[in-house]
């Protein structure tokens, strides 16, 4: 039997349909530069303390929600909470990021626990993604995600995020059995906690590969496109009605063909290229997804509603989920925000 036609404008974009007003959320929508969000991540005590408790982190998840109307919620948690299921140690540096115990040869990588073993760890995840399910408007669609394997592997070879994802380009350089091993590991991690978040309620997921760009030639085949392909084609196997999107972040000309080549219901593009190429050679595939600059979001004016506008009438003759080319960023004023939904909003009706 066919599945019903989906009615949350999302998921209708999602399925390849055209919408006079595309759908918006945005990266990182819960998140500092929100004085709630701010306010419930100190009642946490700290950021992992935030996404291990189940009723704070539903709470920062629905905060945007309630205050812009998003078309969707996405989870509140981090790419990095699967290295640490995986046995990895993680803490977080205050105004430095993340940091991680390192995977630097075989015998770092024989203490990682099982993959099969991650979910008593992460079992506080997915009981988010339940509350969030019963708690959404029922026009609001929950967003799941993971980070990609080459992504992640870069932070658990360089215990922190590099410029140039230097050490996790020389690990696969000078030792790849052990780089292709840590990649085969987080791979099926990575199938297994997305899959969880679907069984606990996530209409989509989204694999968010942010360093890909850093993936040059054959390499980006390999490590950016084929685990994204591994990773999509077992969830398909599972939950074939489930869309899936994927961030292959800066892949450039690389963005061309992502869709066939993985099986992406839709491929999120960021600000590096234009809206206007994108139109041209990646919306040809599917949905697309972006890609305003996450700056408008800080600076605001008429700049913001201009390239806002220049981008919904490049996208508009295809299915479009409108976005950010990245995450927002803390110094952006919560005002810009809705300034970028009202144009988008606003636009589909007057030009």
């Amino acid at each position: 039997m066919a599945s019903p036609k989906p009615t949350k404008t999302i998921l209708r974009a999602l399925a390849g349909e055209t919408l006079p007003t595309p759908p918006i959320w945005m990266m990182r929508q819960a998140g500092r530069y929100l004085p709630e969000y701010k306010a419930t991540r100190a009642e946490a005590g700290d950021f992992l303390s935030l996404c291990y408790n189940p009723d704070l982190a539903t709470e920062v998840t629905l905060q945007p929600i309630r205050r812009y109307g998003f078309d969707a919620a996405i989870l509140f948690a981090d790419i990095l909470l699967v290295p640490q299921a995986l046995g990895a140690d993680l803490w977080f540096v205050t105004g430095e990021g993340p940091r991680l115990s390192t995977i630097t040869g075989e015998a770092e990588l024989a203490q990682l626990r099982p993959v099969e073993d991650i979910h008593e760890t992460l079992s506080p995840i997915y009981q988010t993604v339940r509350n969030l399910a019963s708690a959404l408007p029922k026009e609001t669609t929950l967003i799941g995600f993971a980070g990609a394997p080459w992504t992640v592997a870069t932070y658990m070879i360089a215990g922190k995020g590099t410029p140039d994802q230097g050490p996790a380009h020389a690990l696969k350089g000078t030792h790849p059995e052990v780089f292709d091993e840590l990649m085969t590991r987080i791979t099926a991690a990575t199938i297994e906690y997305l899959s969880a978040q679907i069984e606990a309620g996530a209409e989509v997921v989204k694999i968010f590969d942010s360093w890909a760009g850093s993936l040059k030639g054959p390499d980006f085949q390999r490590y950016a496109l084929e685990p994204t392909r591994e990773i999509i084609a077992a969830l398909k196997a599972r939950h074939p009605d489930t869309p899936i999107i994927a961030f292959p972040r800066q892949a450039g000309d690389n963005y061309i063909g992502f869709h066939a080549a993985t099986g992406a219901d839709c491929v999120a593009v960021d600000d590096s290229v234009d809206a206007a190429w994108v139109a041209e050679n990646v919306q040809t595939g599917g949905c697309v997804q972006g890609n305003l600059a996450s700056r408008h979001m800080v600076t605001g004016g008429d700049d913001l509603v201009r390239e806002t506008r220049a981008i919904t009438r490049a996208l508009r003759g295809g299915p479009h989920i409108f976005n950010l080319g990245h995450g927002i960023t803390p110094d952006a004023d919560p005002a810009n925000v809705q300034l970028m939904i009202d144009t988008v909003r606003e636009g589909a009706r007057g030009d």
